[in-house]
């Protein structure tokens, strides 16, 4: 659809969170372009600061930043409350991040903060959001899960079933919305060109079939309305295809043999 009537549907205010980096960024320059205001969530606040200013200049839209610590369960209400007088009609729910290593290597704390983050949170901020988009009788909602999240992968153990949980989470909201006009896609990218894939010490300038931030968001956008679930890097999805075409035992056998040697595996 063109620009027009993507703001018609979904404008005119999309609110997007991890919005500080990566794919939360690119999302929230895309659709600052396209002609939506949109609301930036983040911890770090100076980054959305810098962003918004950008944002403004460049496109002329409304701008509003929320910074928020979505490792807080209190967090989704106050995110609510800020954005309460604001006509959002897209809710773009992208924070997340993960660990990899050996599970009982991890530290609990840093486990559980994980898990409110990618689970915890997409989960409240689309129940809070629901009534306001039906109440519009149009709208969406993006989720932001992971290609680790089709199978429970080694060392990768917790971040790859939080993800699983945002795979039927974006399902079950797209079996319950899309009769009344409300789009959800799940998106589940390999291994993109982020922040997190840089600060994990991986170079991406070593690694094949690696995806920009803009690819992942320009797929998704043109997908919106063609959920439930949209794998935007056709290799890892390859990838995964032909491993959960052998006995599942032995493909967790393989990806664990995979994972010790390599230490990398798509975010």
């Amino acid at each position: 659809m063109n620009s027009n009537d993507f703001v018609s549907r979904y404008g005119p205010v999309a609110l997007v969170t991890g919005a500080s980096s990566g794919i939360g960024q690119s999302f929230a320059e895309q659709l600052a372009a396209m002609g939506l205001d949109v609301v930036l969530v983040a911890r770090r606040e100076s980054l959305l600061e810098e962003l918004a200013s950008r944002l403004r200049a460049e496109h002329g839209v409304e701008v509003t930043v929320c910074s928020a610590d979505l490792a807080e369960v209190a967090a989704t209400a106050s995110i609510l409350d800020a954005t309460s007088g604001l006509g959002i009609g897209l809710v773009v729910s992208n924070a997340g991040y993960g660990f990899k290593g050996e599970h009982s290597a991890m530290d609990p704390a840093e486990l559980a903060d994980m898990v409110t983050v990618n689970c915890t949170t997409p989960m409240l901020l689309t129940r809070g959001f629901i009534p306001r988009l039906r109440a519009r009788g149009r709208g969406g909602i993006i989720v932001t899960s992971s290609i680790e999240a089709l199978l429970g992968c080694p060392y990768s153990t917790a971040y790859s079933s939080s993800k699983a949980f945002l795979n039927s989470l974006g399902e079950g909201l797209w079996g319950e919305l899309t009769p009344e006009g409300i789009d959800v896609l799940t998106i589940c990218p390999g291994a993109t060109d982020t922040e997190a894939l840089r600060g994990s010490g991986i170079d991406p300038a070593t690694m094949n079939n690696v995806m920009s931030p803009d690819e992942v968001v320009t797929l998704t956008l043109d997908n919106i309305d063609n959920g439930p679930t949209l794998f935007p890097s056709d290799h890892h999805k390859a990838v995964f295809d032909q491993l959960l075409s052998i006995p599942r035992r032995d493909a967790l056998t393989a990806m664990a043999r995979g994972m010790k040697v390599n230490s990398v595996q798509p975010n």
